[in-house]
């Protein structure tokens, strides 16, 4: 018996791609589907913030600069603040060269070289999330 490809889109994790270069948008879309991921993508922190409101992600990636410099930072704000607890990752992609340095372990730069990469660092970022919300249950539960 096959799947229906609408019931198939269920059982992907959803990704919510937020970077205002077309470009790099449509690459990391086309990794991130070829990956086995469901995934919407903004071409801004307005529009990002809006998906939030709209939908449940496990993961949001954004690009760091977009329309502001700090416009990736304020789309994992929101999204740090949503019932749902998604995975959250900021990112800079090669064309926004000299990369400022940054203490966040969640702070990725994609280079053309490292899209294979960028699977194994969403995979490790879904599956912390899984972890966590186990656990939040098993406490709330009082396990």
């Amino acid at each position: 018996m096959s799947h229906s490809p609408r019931s198939l889109e269920h059982e992907l994790a959803r990704v919510l791609l937020v970077d205002d270069d077309p470009t790099a948008r449509l690459t990391l879309k086309t990794v991130l589907e070829a990956g086995g991921y469901n995934v919407d993508a903004a071409a801004s922190a307005a529009e990002a913030v809006g998906k939030l409101d709209e939908g449940e992600y496990e993961l949001v990636l954004s690009d760091l600069q977009m329309e502001s410099p700090k416009a990736g930072l304020k789309v994992l704000a929101h999204a740090r603040m949503m019932d749902y607890k998604p995975a959250t990752a900021l990112f800079r992609t090669y064309q926004n060269h000299k990369p400022a340095p940054t203490r966040r372990q969640d702070s990725l730069l994609i280079k053309p070289e490292d899209l294979p990469g960028l699977l194994g660092k969403v995979a490790d970022l879904i599956s912390e999330r899984a972890t966590r919300r186990v656990e939040r249950e098993l406490r709330l539960a009082g396990v």
